[in-house]
């Protein structure tokens, strides 16, 4: 890794757009994934099975927002560190973010597959429609943890000013999914559960491809300590938290 932080000399309106540019088209792609499941298995002709990805989307969405405010938090916070020239720190800090990311990320998927049938109920799935819906979330959600570790890993390579590789590594999930998708829906004839399998591999793409840069361009990956995961905890949430709620305000509202 470079000793100079990318982000301290430069254009600053050129890191803004090439920034912004990048994180978007990345984001997009993570959201492709649930769109190519949908218009896949609207090919089947079945409106309850679309209906069903949709129901299924939105509570993902929710989840989703859960993992983009932790990746807020990291990005903040291993770029502060970076430009200061502490990276030892940033790597401390990245660390901490992936144990946590990795808890919320599975306290999360637990609690909805828990009460799974009334989180359906209460967006308005029902019959047949919430029966598959709950199949895909029983499939996709156990990798809940996987894809928020995996957006925490993103937010470190756009924190080092590499956001051509953080956005590479989303482009590979959708890649993933729109190759595995026709093949597990209609060549193996596995319908939302396929759509949910090819969305597993997606976001196992995601997270192999960003720790596999982190760790090659940047050797960024390390075992956590365990005190300074205890030390950064305070840090870390006072701004995940404010951008968690941020971001599950609009799949919330969207059903109130």
């Amino acid at each position: 890794m470079p000793d100079q932080a990318k982000f301290v000399t430069g254009s600053t309106m050129r890191h803004v757009a090439v920034m912004s540019s990048t994180g978007a088209t990345g984001l997009l792609a993570l959201f492709l994934v649930d769109l190519l499941d949908m218009y896949f298995i609207s090919l089947l002709g079945e409106v309850e099975l679309a209906a069903a990805i949709g129901f299924a989307g939105t509570i993902l969405f929710f989840s989703t927002s859960v993992s983009i405010g932790l990746s807020i938090a990291q990005g903040a916070l291993v770029s502060r560190y970076v430009g200061g020239g502490e990276r030892e720190q940033a790597k401390d800090v990245a660390a901490s973010v992936f144990v946590y990311s990795f808890i919320v990320g599975t306290l999360v998927a637990t609690g909805i597959l828990a009460f799974v049938d009334d989180i359906l109920a209460m967006i308005g799935a029902h019959g047949e429609a919430a029966v598959k819906a709950k199949e895909y979330l029983i499939i996709i959600l156990p990798s809940a943890p996987v894809l928020a570790v995996a957006m925490s890993a993103g937010a470190v390579l756009r924190a080092v000013g590499d956001a051509r590789r953080s956005m590479y590594s989303t482009l590979a999930g959708g890649a993933v999914n729109a190759i595995f998708d026709p093949l597990f829906i209609f060549g193996l004839s596995m319908g939302v559960e396929g759509a949910a399998s090819a969305s597993v591999l997606a976001r196992f793409a995601v997270f192999g491809v960003a720790f596999y840069c982190l760790n090659k361009h940047y050797q960024f990956i390390r075992m956590p300590d365990w005190n300074k995961v205890a030390s950064n905890l305070t840090p870390v949430f006072a701004i995940a938290l404010p951008a968690v709620m941020t971001n599950i305000a609009t799949p919330v509202a969207m059903h109130l």
